[in-house]
């Protein structure tokens, strides 16, 4: 799979900036939208009457979570409030919900690739353009499946924690510990992989303590192998 290197120069940091920034908005706000429009469709109207129903980025996005998106690749957004107890089926409305977000961005994925692939082959060589669209399409292929798969990580406010509380009807000390310091865990993950990228340049070895950083190769070479594979069965 062709891959996207960091820019060297200036001119190439704009468009590589702007279609990164650009990406993770649209990941984020379908990705919230599909948990809002499930939660709805399986009967609770909580999302619509906070006003998450909604495609309209600046209602979903939690700042701290999009700062760390920004910087590492892996953030969150604003839990979409749910009342359960509205679902017409209790547990299968939980974990529908949950599932929603992943299932979008994975399938988003499936879509964006051969944008990417037909920007990087046919696209004309129009200065500025085809770079930010090639970053562009990239990034929102990638950021896709790593929002999909670190959202799996059962560590709350992630989805894989909703999960969890779909499929568990005991709250035992395990449930109730992942509830009080999954953020915290979280957020000491962000800053390991954030530290880990900046010592890696002149550390490489570092790398390979990169927890997120396996997470992140996990999502684009292991579960992004069946798309970029089928969408390679075409003569590009």
């Amino acid at each position: 799979m062709p891959m996207i290197l960091f820019p060297a120069g200036l001119a190439e940091m704009i468009p590589y900036y702007l279609a990164s920034i650009l990406a993770v908005v649209a990941v984020l706000t379908v990705h919230e939208f599909a948990h809002a429009f499930v939660a709805y469709r399986c009967g609770d109207p909580t999302p619509k009457w906070n006003r998450r129903l909604s495609l309209n980025p600046f209602r979903h996005f939690d700042i701290l979570g999009l700062i760390c998106f920004t910087l590492v690749g892996f953030g969150w957004a604003k839990p979409v409030p749910i009342n359960p107890y509205n679902f017409k089926r209790y547990r299968l409305g939980l974990a529908l919900t949950a599932c929603a977000g992943v299932v979008v961005n994975y399938f988003g994925a499936f879509l964006v690739y051969p944008l990417y692939l037909v920007v990087l082959y046919y696209f004309p060589q129009v200065p500025f353009l085809r770079e930010f669209l090639n970053y562009l399409f990239y990034f929102l292929f990638a950021y896709s499946l790593n929002f999909a798969v670190f959202n799996l990580l059962p560590f709350y406010p992630l989805d894989g924690f909703r999960l969890v509380d779909a499929l568990n009807k005991r709250r035992g000390k395990f449930f109730r510990f992942l509830r009080k310091y999954g953020y915290w865990i979280l957020l000491g993950l962000i800053l390991e992989s954030f530290l880990c990228n900046m010592i890696e340049r002149v550390l490489p070895i570092v790398s390979y303590f990169n927890i997120l950083g396996w997470v992140m190769w996990f999502a684009t070479s292991i579960l992004g192998w069946p798309i970029t594979a089928l969408w390679g069965l075409l003569p590009w």
